[in-house]
């Protein structure tokens, strides 16, 4: 066994950087990062606010291969401003991804995993990073026409806000145990309906709603499981091998607008009467 398939063995994925989940998913030494912490691109907008830039600003993104299969993989670190993304660290994700789509128009096939760990726009460049999420799903809506394009929700942030849109774009989205995917996060949801409709605390309440094995039940995503690099790697090669879906979740909306008539909107939704609404297979 090598060095690096050693160092793989009983490690958490769910407790690495974003760096680190990068090299773990992919082939051993093929890693490339492209506009590393040396370059210095840094956001314009954050010192000016009282707030120390991050010199890869958040998100780290690589060329690779997967099972010898060429890969641009990204991944946002959800420790630097809670996975925000602003005008840097979106472009850097758009420019990747638009660059896969030149490179496969001209022949080169590159798929990409991207890995989420975000709270969604950037307050501090809410214009700025609602223009790059845009950029990033329109990015994405063209490529996984032509290659797939896995993501990943991993842990503790989750992700929310106009990134889980992002995260549904693609085209097999998979979950860690410890992940969460929503709209809004559940301190936003506090403060706007008050803590007795919405305890962000109450952390089996919260799993128990937006958690990975939840969102699998409930079929918004692919696939859950738990957070071994192994494991997490050989569902990654898995999705990959699949290739581009003949349909893609995005497009299932009049199921998921008849689902939501069933919802009871006067009383807070329990994990057990949205799985019983939205299970994969339930009749409308």
């Amino acid at each position: 066994m090598s060095n690096a398939q050693d160092s793989r063995l009983n490690t958490n994925f769910v407790e690495q950087g974003a760096r680190k989940r990068i090299e773990y998913v992919l082939d051993s030494g093929s890693m490339r990062e492209l506009v590393t912490p040396f370059d210095r691109v840094i956001s314009p907008w954050l010192e000016v606010q009282g707030i120390v830039p991050q010199f890869d600003d958040g998100v780290v993104v690589a060329r690779g291969a997967i099972d010898g299969k060429s890969v641009i993989a990204i991944a946002i670190d959800g420790s630097f401003q809670g996975g925000s993304l602003g005008e840097v660290a979106g472009a850097k994700i758009a420019g990747a991804l638009e660059l896969a789509v030149e490179a496969n128009q001209a022949g080169e096939s590159i798929a990409a995993v991207l890995m989420f760990e975000t709270g969604g726009v950037r307050l501090q460049e809410a214009n700025l990073g609602l223009a790059a999420i845009a950029e990033i799903q329109s990015a994405i809506v063209a490529l996984r026409k032509l290659q797939p394009v896995v993501a990943l929700i991993t842990g503790p942030v989750g992700c929310f806000g106009g990134m889980s849109i992002t995260a549904g774009l693609c085209s097999y989205l998979l979950m860690t145990r410890e992940g969460r995917l929503g709209l809004n996060g559940p301190q936003v949801i506090e403060q706007e309906a008050g803590v007795g409709e919405y305890d962000s605390r109450d952390r089996p309440f919260i799993w128990g709603l937006t958690g990975g094995e939840q969102r699998y039940t409930t079929g918004l995503v692919d696939d859950f499981f738990g957070s071994d690099v192994i494991e997490v790697r050989n569902k990654v090669q898995e999705y990959l091998r699949k290739g581009v879906p003949d349909t893609f979740r995005s497009e299932a909306i009049q199921s998921s607008l008849d689902r939501l008539k069933n919802v009871d909107t006067q009383h807070q939704i329990t994990s057990e009467a949205a799985r019983e609404i939205f299970a994969k297979g339930a009749s409308l």
